[in-house]
Order: structure tokens, then sequence, then C-alpha cells
């Protein structure tokens, strides 16, 4: 087909964000058809998302649909909800609403951000495990820059979220642990954190959680393990009832590539 005349929405996005991951999973959930586009350098995200976007966002993920760059993942799920309402994110009730589009706020501020951080950190030390996430993520960087693709990522992911820092580092551990403990407040004994049915809320917090749990349906699968500092770090947290929820999550409703066949959903 003409990419001209492709009706079908396009996500424009990091292959192992975990942010995107959030938009990925709203898409296939929902199982709209859609294309999926990458930049080839890291950090050429930034201009593309200006310019699809009009200067509203300057980051990944960015979906494309009926003429408009929607940036930020929280605004693409409300679009989705607009335009494709089933099965719902949003739960119908308005005081279960308020809360699940609360806690996505949460997941979103006291989270994703800090993970990011401290998975940076980790694999900026581990330049074998950082090449592998590169060719996931960006592999023109890896066949254009060959072994500097690793030293240029360091370089700007220290430059862009301040990753070097140990300090930073502390603080985006203390982070983590803090949202983990509010996700198994907030579920207690019930299997979703709203109502008793999936919701923005659950699929955010499972999302953003992936980069610490790695379930099988992520972007970064277990059998790729993680750095050692990262691995150090969720030991411990590995039987905590929110660590097994997450893995629960993506089980249950992270539909896998294949299932997506016919949606026309290219895997990525």
């Amino acid at each position: 087909m003409d990419a001209t005349s492709d009706p079908r929405p396009t996500l424009w996005h990091i292959a192992v964000s975990h942010f995107n991951e959030k938009a990925r999973w709203a898409l296939d959930y929902k199982e709209v058809p859609h294309k999926r586009r990458a930049v080839s350098v890291p950090g050429l995200h930034i201009p593309a998302s200006m310019w699809l976007t009009r200067g509203a966002s300057q980051t990944f993920p960015v979906l494309e649909i009926d003429g408009q760059g929607i940036g930020d993942s929280t605004e693409i799920i409300a679009v989705l909800e607009g335009r494709f309402p089933d099965p719902p994110l949003y739960p119908a009730d308005p005081v279960q609403r308020r809360r699940a589009l609360e806690l996505e706020d949460f997941f979103d501020e006291e989270l994703g951000p800090h993970l990011r951080l401290l998975a940076f950190h980790e694999l900026s030390k581990d330049p074998e495990r950082f090449a592998t996430v590169i060719a996931r993520s960006a592999p023109g960087a890896v066949s254009g820059l060959g072994s500097g693709a690793v030293t240029y990522a360091r370089t700007y992911t220290g430059l862009r979220f301040g990753v070097k820092s140990e300090q930073a580092a502390e603080v985006a551990r203390a982070k983590i642990l803090t949202a983990l403990d509010r996700l198994e407040a907030e579920l207690g004994s019930n299997e979703y954190l709203v109502g008793d049915s999936f919701s923005v809320a659950d699929l955010t917090a499972a999302s953003l959680f992936y980069p610490l749990v790695l379930p099988d349906e992520g972007p970064l699968p277990e059998e790729e393990p993680p750095p050692a500092g990262m691995a150090s770090f969720r030991a411990p947290l590995e039987e905590r009832p929110g660590y097994r929820w997450v893995e629960t999550m993506f089980r249950r409703h992270r539909k896998p590539a294949g299932a997506l066949a016919a949606t026309g959903v290219p895997p990525g």
C-alpha cells in the first residue's frame, strides 16, 4: 500500500522505552491497526518529535492520527480512548475514572523518570549490554557508528538525564521503592488497581515497571539479563507482590506480536 494513502495511525517510538511501551500496549490492547516508525540514531527523536507535534513535545512516543501529531503517552491514550473506546481503559464510573487517572499521573511522574535514570545509569557501566539495547532501539546507530555508538549513547544520556551521578541514582532507587510500596498499598488484596477490571492505571504501572521486572512479554525479555547493578537492586524485590503483579499484568493483558498480525501491527 502507498504510504501516503495508508489510513492507519503511525506510532513514532523508541523500541525499548517504558513510556513508549505504555503507548504500544494501549494500541495493542485496543487492537488498533497502526504502523510503527523509529529514528536511526539516539537523540534524533527530539527534533523529530518537535516537528511532528509542531513544538508541543520533545520526545517519543508520538502518535500521528488524522493529520495531528500527539505527543506524551498519557495524551495518546486519551485520544485512543475517544476514538477507539472498546475495550475501555478508562473506568465508566466517574469516581473510579478519576482515581485511575490520578494513579496514571503518579506512576508517570514518580516512577517513570526515575526508573529510566537508574536503567541508563547501570547500562553506562556495562558497554556490552548497552550495545544490545542500542541495537534494539536504534540499529542504524550501531551500523553507522560502530563501537562509537555506546560512547555516543553514554554521552547523550549523561547530558540529557544526568545518569552518571551516583547521588541521582540513589534518589532514583528510593523513588522506585516508594512507587512499589504505593502499588502494593493501592492493590491490597485486589487483582486490579481500580475496580475489578484492567484500566489505564494498571497499564501505566505495569509498563513503567517493565525495565525492572523484564517480563517475557516486554521489549527486553528476561533472557537478556540486566546490568549487574540493576540485577542486584531487583533481586530482593522479585518475591514482592507488586513485582509479581507486573508479571501477571503482562502475561494476562499484553498481547504478543503474533496475535496482532491480523491487525496489521508490525512487531517493534
